[in-house]
């Protein structure tokens, strides 16, 4: 089987792309303008951008298939939301609202002159007006009367200081969302002193056209409320978040120009030559304009497809620059070593059958990393692998015709010895004459092969830096560098954090991270305020025995530590009590109905319990969680309140707007396994099929799994959680790890070297430059985004950061190091047979992207 890999499966797609490089050579013009005229018609797609952007993050940021979206499908069926009839406790979305937190850091706010700013404050907000709207026609009410914050209703301004106030309960109005950073008497639940009042301006959601305008003159007001001395004022809305967000991804826009710049210049640098004739500057050039026509073609495809934009889409084409150079410089590398002096479509047959082979594995690696992301719920992760993977393959798709086009034009000027600015003809050089003179002599070769001249930097690998690495000293303290780096990554591993925090979906500037710093310092200390749905139709709530079952299940809720013992709003617990007062027989079916209606009327429980035909479909009570103020602190809470639901016998439900964004704790850690699993899975089949020996492939399982670790395990040290943003590079990760160790793996094996230590150094000669090349290539591409003031970004570039470093360094350190211990892995199936029919089919001839073979050298 093994024997038959390289036959089977190299063999032929090389045979049919020496074809294919022929056939381009001699039909360079179709294969350059071609690409063109599509990259052109498919770029028409963007017109469609503004359409399918998809920056909700509720639709982005949270699992498709959550359970708190099913949650609220029930809450939203059984009790539908009133606008006159409001109850901010009881909405089954956050509404629509704006928001401000007025703060006084060092002193009282509870104060006559502070709390005289206050009023003036809100008196400014509702006197915002739209056209002929205003707060009063587009408030939320309650009876015909707009829903006040309920601080107002306590306080009276003259009376500030000596009003009493309970907390968290004051009357039964729960106040601990409006007041904060409070302090109270000792021994006693009133309220000494307080640091933050939180006020809130809830709107119908009947004319969103209209509400969208006023929140967006509310925070156009916000903004220029004047700080006084000792106060400042945070504010949010409910459209904030998604604005915001949106408004993160123009912060790269500039940064675009600045790594197209970059990759240019390296480009070019890596392809100059002191040979006037053998100079590659335009080919460089075009090398990266064959990158942006990939993202433009890809991207206008999909727009056209009507494929959904996520923002996190955006950092993809820094990616795929990097992939791009990277493919251009094993065309450039092979092209070099191919005949000078031969035909145009010979040298584009040898490039093709020797580097499109080597860009086909490596390009499946990719794309296959990419589509697997697929599998996951969250949108933005489904998104940007769509749109990168697609990117990946037109990538591939103009570097084998709209490049190699242009390699065949560069290779009829070199072969008409024309200079590379100006092509005009330039004598060659005398051979033992001066070879390089970039203004007027040109076209300088190895007269012994044929080819062009070698770079001398590969020598270093093989002459210094290959013995230095095999000596038995460095191994010993590779094997401890390797030891430190795992046990490092094993502890990071544990203790990464999970979920994306929604201020770092906001630019690092913006309002809404202040509003949420606040939120969590003063306001954090009672979390959110938790529907517990009875959803039996057939539950009996006169039956003694039913009660005590559901009364049952509320206390293993209120033993929960996240749960207050004394925050349980219950409309049956009121209504037995009220049963028990005006002595009416509760415990009787007819009579516990016949009253209900009146009951809920009066007592404002009204839209808890859904009484439909003489039949309770639904009811629900609300608990009080308390100290859920981390990202742990919610999973826990999201975690154990389902948990003690589900072991209720009652049917019991349990839901909260906030849940819709806590439920990516529950799946992100499974996906992220579940697809890391099934890429490192498939990396092995395709390692498998192209590395003749199967020991060998297991290193690279074994290398994906390490840089896997690596990467999860820094990522806690580098203050990055895992989330739906660090997941998308968690999957890239494998694509790229399986580059560099795949490879330097296969240069071991079909290396003719005898020893170990011999198959280790020839491995790193022929791919130690090319390796650095690849990884500072591929950086370049997304260097750019540290400079982003948007987590998103910054987490990408963090991310690649650490795939690219430590997979390069698993292919020029660890790996080779490794290997040298087991000299199995140089016994290639058919090494005989291939040796006696040809010596030269035994030469590496499988490149890493980017890098360089023995029959390939990467050459300047």
């Amino acid at each position: 089987m093994a024997g038959c890999n390289t036959d089977c499966v190299e063999k032929p797609i090389a045979r049919g792309f020496e074809i294919l490089g022929r056939f381009v050579g001699r039909h360079h013009w179709w294969f350059f303008i071609l690409p063109m005229l599509i990259s052109a018609c498919l770029g028409g797609g963007f017109y469609f951008l503004a359409d399918r952007e998809a920056n909700g993050i509720e639709e982005m940021f949270t699992p498709m298939n959550g359970p708190a979206k099913d949650e609220r499908r029930v809450v939203k069926e059984y009790f539908p939301q009133n606008d006159n009839e409001f109850s901010r406790l009881r909405l089954y979305t956050e509404g629509t609202f704006a928001s401000l937190i007025i703060v006084t850091p060092t002193a009282n706010i509870l104060t006559i002159p502070a709390f005289t700013k206050i009023v003036d404050i809100d008196r400014d907000v509702k006197a915002i007006e739209v056209g002929t709207f205003n707060f009063s026609n587009l408030c939320v009410k309650k009876g015909d009367v707009c829903v006040s914050n309920s601080i107002f209703d306590i306080v009276k301004t003259p009376n500030v200081t000596t009003t009493t106030i309970d907390y968290p309960y004051h009357d039964n109005i729960f106040i601990a969302s409006e007041i904060g950073g409070v302090k109270l008497k000792t021994g006693s639940t009133e309220i000494e002193s307080a640091k933050a009042i939180r006020l809130f301006y809830f709107l119908k959601e009947d004319n969103q056209t209209v509400t969208t305008m006023w929140l967006q003159k509310f925070i156009e007001t916000a903004s220029m409320m004047q700080q006084e001395e000792g106060m400042t004022i945070s504010y949010f809305t409910s459209i904030s978040r998604d604005e915001e967000f949106e408004k993160s991804s123009d912060s790269i826009i500039p940064l675009f120009s600045l790594t197209y710049a970059l990759a240019i210049t390296f480009s070019i640098t890596s392809c100059i030559r002191l040979d006037c004739v053998r100079n590659k500057v335009w080919v460089a050039t075009f090398g990266v304009l064959s990158a942006g026509m990939a993202v433009l073609s890809s991207f206008g495809l999909l727009l056209y497809c009507g494929m959904p934009f996520a923002m996190t889409v955006a950092t993809a084409p820094f990616l795929i620059l990097g992939i791009g150079v990277d493919d251009m410089f094993i065309m450039i590398s092979c092209w070099q070593q191919t005949q000078v002096h031969g035909d145009v479509e010979d040298r584009m047959a040898a490039t093709y059958k020797e580097a499109a082979v080597s860009i086909t594995i490596t390009t499946l690696t990719d794309a296959l990393a990419f589509y697997i992301g697929l599998l996951t719920p969250f949108g933005s992760v489904q998104s940007f692998c769509m749109y990168t993977g697609t990117a990946v393959l037109f990538c591939y798709l103009y570097n084998i015709t709209f490049f190699g086009a242009f390699l065949a034009l560069n290779g009829r000027r070199e072969k008409s010895n024309r200079h590379w600015l100006t092509c005009m003809k330039v004598p060659e050089p005398v051979e033992n004459s001066e070879k390089y003179n970039i203004c007027s002599v040109g076209g300088a070769y190895d007269h012994g092969t044929g080819k062009e001249e070698p770079m001398p930097i590969n020598n270093f690998f093989k002459t210094y830096y290959g013995p230095f690495l095999t000596n038995n000293w460095t191994k010993g303290f590779v094997i401890l560098l390797y030891a430190g780096y795992l046990g490092s990554s094993i502890y990071g591993c544990f203790q990464i954090k999970e979920g994306i925090d929604l201020k770092n979906l906001a630019a690092d500037s913006s309002y809404v991270g202040s509003y949420y710093d606040n939120e969590d310092e003063f306001f954090s200390e009672y979390g959110p305020n938790v529907m517990v749905v009875v959803t039996d139709s057939e539950f009996q709530y006169w039956n003694e025995s039913a009660r005590n079952s559901l009364d049952s299940c509320l206390q293993n809720f209120e033993s929960l530590p996240m749960v207050s013992q004394n925050g349980t709003i219950s409309w049956l617990n009121q209504y037995l009590a009220f049963g028990k007062m005006t002595n009416l027989n509760l415990s009787e079916e007819n009579t516990f109905k016949r009253n209900l209606s009146a009951f809920l009327e009066r007592s404002d429980f009204v839209q808890d319990v859904n009484f439909t035909d003489n039949t309770i479909f639904a009811s629900r009570v609300f608990i009080q969680t308390v100290n859920v103020s981390t990202a742990v602190d919610e999973k826990n809470m999201l975690n154990e309140l389902r948990e003690t639901a589900n072991d209720c016998p009652v049917k019991l439900v349990v839901y909260h707007p906030a849940f819709i964004y806590f439920d990516q704790y529950a799946v992100i850690v499974s996906n992220t396994i579940q697809n890391i699993v099934v890429a490192t899975l498939a990396m092995l089949v395709i390692s498998l099929l192209l590395i003749p020996n199967p020991i060998c492939s297991l290193w690279v399982t074994f290398a994906i799994a390490s840089v896997i670790v690596g990467v999860a395990g820094f990522m806690a040290f580098w203050d990055v959680n895992l989330d739906s943003v660090s997941m998308i590079n968690l999957v890239i990760c494998i694509g790229f790890s399986v580059d560099f160790s795949a490879h330097i793996s296969y240069a071991f094996v079909s290396s003719n070297k005898r020893t170990a230590n011999e198959k280790a150094i020839d491995a790193v000669y022929h791919l130690g430059y090319p390796i650095i090349q690849g990884a500072v290539s591929t950086i370049l591409g997304v260097v750019a985004l540290s400079a982003a003031e948007s987590y998103i970004f910054r987490t990408f570039f963090k991310i690649m950061f650490l795939v690219i470093v430590f997979g390069a360094v698993h292919g020029i350190v660890f790996i080779p190091v490794f290997l040298s211990f087991f000299g199995i892995c140089g016994a290639k199936v058919g090494d005989e047979e291939d040796a006696g029919d040809n010596p030269q089919d035994n030469t590496y001839q499988f490149k890493q992207k980017g890098n360089d073979n023995i029959a390939c050298e990467n050459n300047f």
